[in-house]
């Protein structure tokens, strides 16, 4: 759905983009994550055909969104941070003028518009004006308009950002729903919206995309956790015989129940050699599972080395 190569871009001495490549399947939903002024929304200007690159090239849906910019655009919703809705109208007649300027089919019109209505759960609000709706509602209508004419690829800037707790589960809950039919781009600085709408990230900080993956593979880890009924005294000694420990962490009890974290150095899964080790030695063992990263510490190592590089590349 989308493949950009090499997209750079500066705003005189500000390099906002730095070589970005990646992919996007059809049918994913992918975060775009990073702190404030990392170039997402450079990134989604240039890929909605509103910004033109410094260098790099860009298609979405096989189109090149450079040379075609209006054909990309009529396969694309998009919800920007702060959604472009007239209070004035009601929400019934915004819809109208947003079919019309989509150039919806007449014949068509109705259809869509309901659909749309459905989809967002609009339908107790059509004759309200959209200033006297709340931030949540606002968001709903913005979402309405974005999928109105059925668009394979759906880019979302923020769109949880002023919500209360409610109105955030209620748009996840919506981009859960509108995931079925369409390609999503979810930007955000949120690590908790990213972790509970999205498949996969991107992550990307000065400029740069730090990280590419799945989230199950970004959180994996070589490490496990083993917790025991009480302290073992020649875990250390055993364990230290396998070629897959690099080493080993006494963590803090919990309920009196000492807790290990053992370093895999392989890269495959330590779990079987550890249950084994345990099963052989009679440990009296409470718990083994595979340690995980959480999103903000793979967040974190990632901007503290962003940090680093930045100073280096400053002082050559």
């Amino acid at each position: 759905m989308i493949k950009a190569e090499g997209l750079s871009k500066s705003y005189s001495e500000v390099r906002a983009l730095r070589e970005a490549t990646f992919d996007v399947a059809d049918g994913e939903i992918v975060g775009l994550l990073g702190p404030n002024g990392a170039g997402k929304t450079t990134m989604i200007k240039i890929l909605t055909g509103y910004l033109q690159p410094d260098d790099g090239s860009v298609e979405v849906d096989g189109i090149d969104v450079l040379a075609r910019p209006r054909d990309v655009q009529s396969r694309i919703g998009y919800l920007p941070e702060n959604a472009p809705l007239y209070p004035e109208l009601s929400v019934q007649s915004y819809l109208q003028m947003m079919a019309e300027l989509r150039e919806i089919p007449p014949q068509n019109q109705l259809g869509q518009i309901a659909e749309a209505i459905q989809a967002t759960s609009l339908k107790d609000y059509l004759t309200r004006p959209i200033g006297k709706l709340s931030k949540g509602l606002r968001q709903r209508v913005g979402l309405a308009q974005a999928i109105l004419h059925k668009p394979r690829l759906l880019i979302l800037d923020e769109p949880t950002v002023g919500l209360d707790p409610t109105q955030i589960v209620e748009i996840r809950g919506l981009i859960r729903r509108l995931a079925k039919h369409s390609t999503i781009l979810f930007s955000s600085h949120i690590l908790p919206e990213v972790e509970a709408v999205c498949d996969r990230v991107i992550i990307i900080m000065n400029g740069r995309i730090r990280a590419d993956a799945k989230l199950a593979e970004l959180e994996a880890t070589d490490n496990a956790v083993m917790v025991f009924q009480k302290k073992i005294g020649n875990l250390e000694f055993v364990l230290q015989q396998s070629p897959m420990v690099k080493r080993i962490e006494l963590l803090d009890s919990k309920n009196g129940q000492p807790s290990y974290r053992i370093y895999g150095k392989s890269g495959a899964d330590l779990c079987p050699a550890l249950y084994e080790a345990a099963k052989s030695q009679n440990w009296p063992m409470r718990e083994l599972r595979r340690d995980a990263r959480t999103l903000e510490t793979v967040f974190n190592e990632l901007a503290t080395s962003s940090m680093a590089g930045e100073t280096e590349d400053e002082s050559k």
